[in-house]
C-alpha cells in the first residue's frame, strides 16, 4: 500500500515534470516557471509532479517510491546468481569516487565476466536499496515484446497495435504495428517536453480518465497523425506505456508478473522488485515507460542476463536485434528501448542518471543508479560516457 504522507513536504506543485525518462542527449531544462499552485491528488498528477522535488526530496523518495505510489511486486524466485568480487579496476578509485560525487550518484556498479570489480553507495543507498528507474524500465517493456513472441502471445512485430487493442481503431495509431510503437516511429502528433504542463508527456498522466477507461488508452487514441508510420522518429513514453497496455491483452498477465516469470526468475535476482501502476490493487495497470525500482546488483544481473542473450526466455538473436539502432534518433541511434553506442555498446536510460550500460566486447556491464541536479543534461550525459570510457579502459585484458 502506497501512502500520501511522504508528499506532505513537497514544493507547490508547479505543473512541471513527469515519470518519462529524458534522453541522454536532450538539451538541459529551461528555467522553471510556476503555473499552478494546487496540490496534485490523482496518481497521474503526482507522478507528473516529481520534477518539482527538491534535490534532497529526491535523495529521499527516490529509495522508496513504493511507499509514494500503487505499486506491484516484481517477485524472484529460485537461487541467487553469485556475483563474486573480482581485481579492483587499476587506477579507477578516485576517478569513481569523484564521478559519483559530481554527478550526485547513488549507487555504482561494475561487473565484468560476472565478477564485481567496482561498487560504490552514497545518498544512503545500499546493496538491498531498491532504487527507481525511470526509463531503464522501456527495455525491460520492450524484451517482455521479445518474450510474448516466444511463447506466441504476440503473434509479430508486424501486427497492427490495433489487433490487440481495437479501441484503437480510427485512432492516429490505426496501421501502426507493434514494431513501429516499439521504435518510436508512429508519426503519430506527440511533444515530449519537460519544462511545460503542456507536453503530451505531462497531459498524458494529468488529464482526467473517464471511468472504466485506461488512461493511456484514453489520451493516447485522441492523438492525430502527422507523418506516416515508420518514416519519423519522435521520443514518445506514451507509446511504450501503450505497449505496455498491449502486452497485458496479449499474455492476460500484469506487466510486474511478465517481468517476473522471464527475467527475475531466470537471471537470479537477489530481491523482489517493484513497479509503479495507476491504481492501488489488481485493477492497477504499470506505466510500461518508467516506474521500476531495484536493487543495483539486480540491475547488473538484468545487464548480464542481457549479455547472455536472455536464457531461452526470448527468440535466439532477439536481443542482439534489440541493441542494434533501428532508427536514426536524434543524431544517435535506438533500438528496442536501447541506445546503441558506436562501439558496439548499449545502454538503457533514465532521467537524473540511471543507466545500465552494456559493453559485449569486454563482457561489461556498467550500473549507475543517482539524483543529477537536473533531469536530463549534456554536460551529465557527457560525463557519463567519459566514466564510461575509462572503465572500459581500465577492464582491458
Amino acid at each position: 500500500m502506497f501512502s500520501t504522507k511522504w508528499l506532505r513536504d513537497s514544493s507547490p506543485f508547479t505543473g512541471v515534470g513527469v515519470l518519462a525518462a529524458g534522453l541522454v542527449w536532450a538539451p538541459c531544462l529551461r528555467t522553471q516557471q510556476p503555473v499552478a499552485r494546487r496540490v496534485p491528488t490523482t496518481v497521474g498528477e503526482r507522478l507528473a509532479a516529481d520534477l518539482t522535488w527538491t534535490q534532497a526530496q529526491r535523495d529521499r523518495r527516490f529509495a522508496h517510491m513504493n511507499r509514494l505510489f500503487p505499486t506491484h511486486t516484481v517477485r524472484h524466485a529460485g537461487p541467487e546468481r553469485p556475483l563474486p568480487a573480482g581485481p579492483a579496476l587499476p587506477g579507477m578509485t578516485g576517478t569513481l569516487d569523484a564521478y559519483m560525487q559530481s554527478e550526485h550518484l547513488a549507487g555504482v556498479l561494475v561487473l565484468q565476466d560476472g565478477r564485481i570489480r567496482a561498487e560504490r553507495y552514497a545518498l544512503g543507498a545500499t546493496q538491498e536499496t531498491r532504487w527507481t528507474t525511470f526509463s531503464v524500465t522501456k527495455s525491460m517493456t520492450d524484451t517482455l515484446a521479445g518474450a510474448a513472441l516466444q511463447t506466441g502471445a504476440l503473434r509479430s512485430l508486424d501486427d497492427g497495435v490495433t489487433h490487440y487493442l481495437p479501441e484503437m481503431k480510427g485512432s492516429g495509431y490505426d496501421g501502426v504495428t507493434v514494431r513501429q510503437l516499439m521504435t518510436m516511429t508512429s508519426g503519430v502528433r506527440w511533444r515530449e517536453d519537460y519544462t511545460t504542463p503542456d507536453a503530451d508527456n505531462f497531459r498524458l498522466y494529468t488529464t482526467p480518465t473517464p471511468p472504466g477507461q485506461n488512461s493511456t488508452v484514453a489520451y493516447m487514441r485522441h492523438l492525430t497523425r502527422e507523418a506516416a508510420p515508420g518514416t519519423r522518429w519522435q521520443y514518445n513514453t506514451g507509446e511504450t506505456d501503450l505497449l505496455g497496455v498491449l502486452l497485458r491483452r496479449a499474455t492476460g498477465l500484469s506487466l510486474s508478473d511478465q517481468l517476473s516469470a522471464t527475467v527475475w526468475r531466470t537471471a537470479g535476482m537477489q530481491a523482489d522488485a517493484t513497479w509503479i501502476a495507476n491504481a492501488p490493487g489488481p485493477a492497477g495497470v504499470e506505466f510500461g515507460g518508467s516506474g521500476l525500482s531495484a536493487t543495483v546488483r539486480d540491475l547488473g544481473r538484468y545487464g548480464l542476463w542481457v549479455l547472455e542473450g536472455g536464457h531461452g526466455v526470448v527468440p535466439a538473436g532477439w536481443l542482439a536485434e534489440a541493441t542494434r539502432a533501428k532508427v536514426e534518433a536524434g543524431g544517435a541511434g535506438y533500438g528496442y528501448g536501447w541506445w546503441p553506442q558506436p562501439d558496439g555498446s548499449f545502454a538503457a536510460l533514465g532521467i537524473f542518471g540511471q543507466s545500465v550500460f552494456v559493453d559485449p566486447a569486454r563482457r561489461l556491464v556498467v550500473v549507475s543508479v543517482g539524483d543529477w541536479p537536473e533531469a536530463t543534461g549534456r554536460t551529465h550525459a557527457a560525463d557519463r560516457a567519459a566514466f564510461w570510457r575509462a572503465v572500459q579502459a581500465a577492464a582491458q585484458p
